[in-house]
């Protein structure tokens, strides 16, 4: 078994140079078990941590739709950051979104022509503020019976009668490794938009241009006069890289996509051995007298 964090970075975690002010974690494959369920003790350390005066910002690629794994969990840390920081939402109050921060229609038609010349085979997803629409060969991942199905361009129309913003563009590409298939896109699309992978599969995310988990993250921070040395942030996966390198304490976990592992010399045990809660345990304990 991976122990919760590894030996040389345990000073570090025990006696931080600053005692943080906030966590902000990733969900899938960080804080959630792989049947994307949350721990007891899971939930008692997010609990520990706010009573300590700790404020916990989830931070995921996850549309404020899809929170409801965490909902019944938020106690005091109701608010969440959505779809890779282009959403911020309050939990307490059915998803409201507190601010949004668009991919502009013609930067996704944009990238939607680029990815097609530069990958053909790719298929894409809009994902709104309202819900996902998508195209007749794009994976029924998750089918939302709301959904509106058609061409991308005609998706992404003028004239298509939308009105609420888009989130981000997802793309997929059925044959290309997942990393090559980034590493394609942001080549023939990147000065359209931010360009990130958080699935297993070669699915794509991409968002406003500047738009990340961290500049949302850290405009969250600047209002409550937090500064990153008072972050401690979770992440596994290319989706959380920026922020990682943003907060001044970052963990990967011990499943961590390897460019994550290679960016932070902290890591926790897995999401499945409650990774986040033995960090935040510890720094708890580190705190008492």
């Amino acid at each position: 078994m991976t122990s919760a964090i590894e030996q040389p970075e345990t000073p570090a975690v025990l006696r931080p140079a600053v005692f943080p002010r906030l966590i902000a974690t990733d969900l899938d494959g960080t804080l959630l078990h792989d049947d994307k369920t949350v721990s007891e003790r899971t939930v008692a350390a997010l609990a520990a941590a706010e009573a300590a005066g700790i404020e916990v910002f989830f931070v995921t690629g996850r549309p404020a739709r899809w929170m409801d794994v965490v909902r019944d969990h938020v106690h005091g840390h109701g608010l969440a950051i959505c779809a890779n920081g282009a959403a911020v939402v309050d939990l307490h109050d059915s998803g409201r979104f507190v601010e949004v921060h668009p991919l502009e229609r013609t930067d996704a038609l944009a990238v939607v022509h680029a990815l097609r010349a530069a990958a053909p085979g790719t298929s894409f997803a809009v994902e709104r503020a309202e819900g996902i629409h998508y195209e007749p060969a794009y994976p029924p991942f998750f089918l939302d019976p709301g959904a509106v199905i058609g061409p991308a361009e005609k998706l992404l129309a003028e004239d298509a009668g939308y009105t609420d913003p888009i989130l981000k563009l997802l793309a997929h590409h059925p044959e290309l490794e997942p990393d090559e298939f980034l590493a394609v896109a942001r080549e023939a699309g990147g000065e359209h938009g931010e360009f990130t992978r958080s699935s297993p599969t070669a699915l794509l995310e991409i968002s406003g241009l500047g738009i990340s988990k961290a500049s949302t993250l850290a405009r969250c921070c600047a209002e409550r006069g937090i500064t990153p040395e008072e972050v401690v942030a979770f992440g596994d996966m290319p989706n959380d890289l920026e922020m990682l390198d943003w907060a001044g304490t970052a963990y990967a976990m011990a499943n961590a996509h390897p460019e994550v592992l290679a960016a932070t010399a902290r890591h926790t045990a897995a999401n499945t051995e409650d990774g986040v809660a033995a960090v935040i345990e510890q720094i708890l304990r580190a705190r008492t007298p």
